[in-house]
């Protein structure tokens, strides 16, 4: 008798751990492979980074390449027009898979090495540069210089004051204009860029039961410091993310259903790689009744609320007693951080 009963117990423990692992262990199974190629793995390198070429791989290279950029000038590039150097003339660039709002960069690993991050400290801007200067911390904890909120970086291929053999690598780089943008002879490349992305948004849109020509999110997950409710989740566009009392995590249940989604949107998956701040484990994907997908932090389906108009908003926070903020290790945030 006491086998058949422990033999119960442990496959009713197998059963659990597996539904488990389908959820916060890891991410659906729709969404299995998001971890597996992160932005800085090797097999990008020739998607945008840059392939090889990382320098000449001396200390005073590699010291130069990760300087901090000092008193940042404007410079006339043959072809180009008007960018952004540091204080030893050197291109300073800008990655369309980084975000500006919230600043996050996705440049890690090997594409790290063929771009070295700007220090933020040690940065001034003079007066032909209309962007702000800011900073944002990276995945291994260092700050990296921002401007316009866009991570800055040097090309390890630039070995001589004015070199911009960085601009158009891989359609993804671009070096900076003094406002922040795209410098100009990028224009041609950041529109075909643009139609690139709405007719891949069309696609994403129908896919998960959008309008035809909805575009979706930006993608990501950040954390957001706010001074009301301390450190919280946004998306890629800075949107504080929510979750629904009414809903549950175990068993899945979705309780925002019909004219509950005019206000409340379902956040839409992002790749493992395109969060930062949050255990990746917490992170996965859902599949509403309706067969769409939903983003999941630590299994709870999460969304954005149309009441909250610009980025860092938290407008939701606590309406009807159902709706809370998530904050960094998953959990609904139902009281201000202790002073």
């Amino acid at each position: 008798m006491n086998k058949l009963r422990h033999a119960s117990l442990a496959g009713a423990a197998i059963t659990v751990m597996m539904l488990t692992a389908a959820c916060g262990g890891g991410g659906s199974s729709a969404k299995d492979d998001y971890g597996k190629a992160p932005a800085g793995s090797s097999s990008k390198i020739g998607e945008g980074y840059g392939a090889g070429g990382y320098g000449s791989g001396n200390s005073s290279n590699t010291q130069a390449k990760n300087a901090p950029a000092k008193e940042m000038t404007v410079r006339e590039a043959p072809g180009i027009g008007s960018v952004v150097a540091d204080s030893a003339g050197m291109t300073l660039y800008r990655f369309d898979k980084d975000t500006a709002k919230p600043p996050a960069s996705m440049c890690d690993g090997d594409c790290a090495k063929a771009w070295p991050p700007v220090p933020a400290g040690d940065a001034t801007a003079s007066s032909g540069i209309g962007a702000a200067l800011g900073e944002v911390e990276r995945a291994d904890g260092t700050k990296q210089l921002t401007l316009a909120g866009w991570p800055v970086y040097r090309y390890a291929k630039d070995t001589a004051p004015g070199d911009t053999k960085g601009q158009g690598v891989g359609g993804t780089w671009s070096a900076f204009a003094p406002d922040g943008k795209k410098a100009a002879g990028g224009k041609q490349e950041e529109k075909e860029g643009e139609k690139e992305a709405e007719k891949q948004g069309e696609k994403q849109g129908e896919k998960q039961g959008g309008k035809q020509g909805e575009k979706p999110a930006a993608a990501g997950v950040f954390v957001a410091d706010n001074a009301a409710l301390g450190k919280i989740l946004v998306d890629g566009q800075g949107r504080t993310l929510y979750r629904f009392n009414k809903d549950s995590a175990w068993p899945m249940k979705f309780a925002c259903t019909g004219t509950c989604l005019d206000t409340w949107k379902p956040a839409k998956p992002v790749e493992k790689s395109a969060v930062r701040g949050v255990p990746e484990k917490l992170i996965s994907t859902v599949t509403r009744p309706d067969g769409t997908e939903q983003l999941a932090v630590d299994c709870w389906p999460v969304y954005w609320f149309t009441g909250d108009k610009k980025p860092g908003d938290t407008a939701g926070q606590g309406k009807q007693g159902l709706w809370f903020a998530v904050n960094d290790q998953g959990k609904k945030v139902t009281s201000a951080p202790a002073a």
